[in-house]
C-alpha cells in the first residue's frame, strides 16, 4: 500500500463526506474528553499521594497560653521518642503566614488574625513508622495539648479514593475503546457504502485489498487522532480557565498545586486515539474485501 496515495484518497473521501466525519469526530471528542478529565484528576491525586507519602507526620495543636517552658519540655520529650525524626514548633503567626502563602491569589484572607491559628508542634515521623497512634495517645495526656492530628484517617480515605479512581479510569478507558471502535466502524461502513461502486470498479481492475482498504484506515486513524486532540485542547482550555480558583482551594486542602496531565500522557492519549481509529476502521472493512 502506497501511504501517500492512501492519504490523498482519504483526504478526498473525507472532504466529500465531511458531514459524516464531523458527526463521528464530535461523538468521539466527548468520549476522549471524559477520559482526559479522569486522567487529570488521577494525575493530581497521584501528586497528593506522593506529597503526603514522602514522610509520615502528625500535628500537635497547643492550647492558648501554653508557656515556653512547657512547650520546650514537650518538644524534648517527643525528640526522645523512637520513631520521631524531627519536631518543629510553629507559632500562630507562622501558621497564618503559611496559610496565606498556600492561599496565594485568594482575596480577603489577609484580614484573618493570627489568633485564629493555633500554635502547634509539627512532628515528622520515620518513614513507614507504625507508632503514630501510640505516640498521639501519649502526647494527648499533656495539659498543654489541645488536639493531635495523625492524618491516618485521611490517608485511608485517600488510598480508597485512589483505588476507586484507578478502577474508574480503567473502566472509562475500556468504554472509550468500545465507543471509538463502534463509532469509527459505523462511520467507515457508511463511507464504504457510499463508495461501493468505486470499490467494485477498483476490484474489477485488479486493485489489491490493501489498496482498497488503505484510505479507509487512514480516515479512521484521522478521526481518532483529531478527536483525541480536540478533547485534550478543550480540557486544557477548561483547566486554564478554572485553574486560579480551583488551585487556591486544592492547595489549601492538599498542600500541593494542581497540574495538567504530563505531556507524555497527553501524547499517549493521542496515540491511543489514532490507533483505535485505525483498528476500528480495519475491523469494519473485513467484510468488504471480497467485493
Amino acid at each position: 500500500m502506497d501511504l501517500g496515495q492512501a492519504i490523498t484518497r482519504a483526504a478526498r473521501g473525507m472532504r466529500d463526506e465531511a458531514r459524516l466525519h464531523l458527526v463521528a469526530i464530535s461523538s468521539l471528542t466527548i468520549a476522549f474528553f471524559c477520559l482526559g478529565a479522569t486522567l487529570v484528576a488521577m494525575t493530581n491525586l497521584d501528586r497528593v499521594a506522593e506529597r503526603w507519602g514522602q514522610t509520615a507526620r502528625m500535628s500537635i495543636f497547643l492550647r492558648d497560653g501554653a508557656s515556653a517552658e512547657d512547650i520546650t519540655q514537650l518538644r524534648m520529650a517527643l525528640e526522645g521518642v523512637q520513631g520521631v525524626a524531627s519536631v518543629q514548633y510553629v507559632t500562630s503567626e507562622d501558621a497564618r503566614t503559611q496559610f496565606l502563602t498556600d492561599a496565594a491569589g485568594s482575596t480577603g484572607l489577609a484580614a484573618i488574625p493570627a489568633d485564629a491559628f493555633p500554635a502547634s508542634l509539627e512532628v515528622t515521623l520515620s518513614e513507614g513508622t507504625a507508632h503514630a497512634d501510640r505516640i498521639a495517645e501519649r502526647v494527648g495526656s499533656f495539659s498543654i495539648v489541645e488536639d493531635v492530628e495523625t492524618y491516618q484517617g485521611w490517608f485511608r480515605q485517600l488510598e480508597a479514593l485512589m483505588t476507586a479512581g484507578r478502577s474508574a479510569t480503567t473502566g472509562l478507558a475500556l468504554l472509550v475503546l468500545l465507543s471509538v471502535l463502534f463509532v469509527v466502524g459505523s462511520t467507515i461502513r457508511l463511507a464504504v457504502t457510499g463508495r461501493k461502486k468505486e470499490i467494485e470498479v477498483m476490484k474489477l481492475c485488479g486493485a489489491s485489498d490493501s489498496f482498497v482498504r488503505g484510505p479507509f484506515i487512514v480516515e479512521g486513524a484521522v478521526q481518532g487522532l483529531v478527536s483525541a486532540f480536540l478533547a485534550i485542547g478543550l480540557l486544557l482550555a477548561l483547566y486554564l480557565g478554572l485553574h486560579d480558583r480551583v488551585d487556591v482551594v486544592f492547595s489549601m486542602l492538599a498542600g500541593v498545586h494542581t497540574s495538567f496531565m504530563p505531556p507524555l500522557l497527553a501524547l499517549g492519549v493521542l496515540a491511543l486515539g489514532g490507533t483505535l481509529g485505525a483498528a476500528g476502521s480495519a475491523v469494519s472493512l473485513r467484510r468488504y474485501l471480497s467485493v
